[in-house]
Parts: structure tokens; sequence; C-alpha cells
């Protein structure tokens, strides 16, 4: 049999049980070496730069915003990023995924299953809440799109005008303008050159 190197694991901030739980996991698991845990949001940045783990897991609590995930993503390609929520919505986890996640699990899911998700995570596969009854709106995190929003959103990332989105859509471009003012709030920018150098989307005037 071939050996394989460990999978590096880093771990957020999470609350003291859901920390301690997640240690007790990696630790029993040969194949998989915990680099670093109990690190704060603002600080994961400079672990995952020190210690390029495999795979790192997100508090979703401690997100200001949805594009957080994408910054970190966008920064991090090599690094898997598995966020775990309080019973996460299905909206909640698509929204994860879009933005760059690898997996998106409740707090509450089975040893077992964290356990495969973060092998799966390490080679790339995608990884959702099974059940229903793992989901529900109860966790304090970012605010998410609506799918207008999340319409108008993948069409300034096209570069396109206000205009064109309104006619695209067949809304009014007032409409637009606060949808656009809604997605730029919930994604945390003012303009969009600043959504586009978040994003990678182009770039023209309203």
């Amino acid at each position: 049999m071939v050996d394989r190197a460990p999978i590096t694991v880093v771990f957020g901030r999470f609350e003291d049980l859901v920390s301690r739980g997640l240690r007790v996991l990696v630790d029993e698991d040969p194949n998989i070496h915990l680099a670093a845990d109990d690190i704060p949001w603002e600080q994961l940045p400079a672990g995952l730069t020190e210690h390029k783990p495999h795979v790192a897991i997100v508090n979703f609590g401690s997100l200001g915003s949805a594009i957080d995930v994408n910054r970190l993503h966008n920064s991090f390609p090599a690094t898997r990023l598995v966020v775990l929520a309080s019973r996460p919505s299905q909206a909640e986890c698509n929204q994860m995924l879009a933005f760059g996640a690898t997996a998106c699990l409740s707090k509450e899911t089975q040893a077992r299953d964290i356990l495969n998700a973060i092998h799966l995570a390490s080679r790339g596969l995608h990884v959702l809440p099974r059940t229903k009854a793992e989901m529900a709106p109860y966790d304090t995190g970012p605010d998410l799109l609506t799918p207008r929003e999340a319409d108008v959103l993948e069409l300034l990332q096209q570069g396109r005008s206000n205009a064109e989105i309104a006619a695209t859509l067949h809304v009014g471009v007032e409409t637009v303008r606060t949808h656009a003012r809604s997605v730029f709030r919930k994604l945390g920018v003012r303009t969009r050159r600043e959504l586009a150098s978040l994003t990678g989307g182009g770039q023209r005037s309203s």
C-alpha cells in the first residue's frame, strides 16, 4: 500500500464545545494533521499563509459578509474551505459554495460525516448537508443575497450597465439600482470597481 501524506487542517475560532469536538475528531484520524486551531477570523489569512493547509474549517458565524469566503478562496485557492454553521439553510450553503467554499455543514453533523467531509474536501469534492433536518435558518452570519440580487450580481460581474441589466431582467432601472445597492451592502463594497476587484468581474459605468 502506498503511504499518503496526512491531510493538513487548520480550524478557525469556534464555540468551546465545537472546538473541543473538532480536535478530538482529527486526533483520532491518523490521516489528518491539525496544524493550528482557534484562529480568529481576522488572523486566518496569516494562518493559511504560514501553514498552507489542505483544508481550513471556517465558522459561518464569524463571517462579516458572504464575500469574505470569496476573498479567502481567491487568496488561498489551494486550501479547501469547509464552512460549519448552526443548522444552515439550503440557501446559505448554496451561497457559501457559490463564493468558493468546498463544503457547508451543520455543526450538529455526525462526527464521521465531518471527517468524511474533510477527506472529500481535500480532494476538491463539494459537500452539502445530507438531510433537511440538518438545515434551518438559525445561525447568525452574513446577510444572504436574494435570488434577484444574485441575478443582478451576476450581470454586474459581466460589466453590464444598469440599463442593460434592467432590460435583461425586465425590470426598471431604479429597481436595478435598489438591488445593486443591496448587493454592495451585503458584500461589503461601495462601488463597481471594488466589486470587480473582489469577484474578478468586468467594469463599466452605470
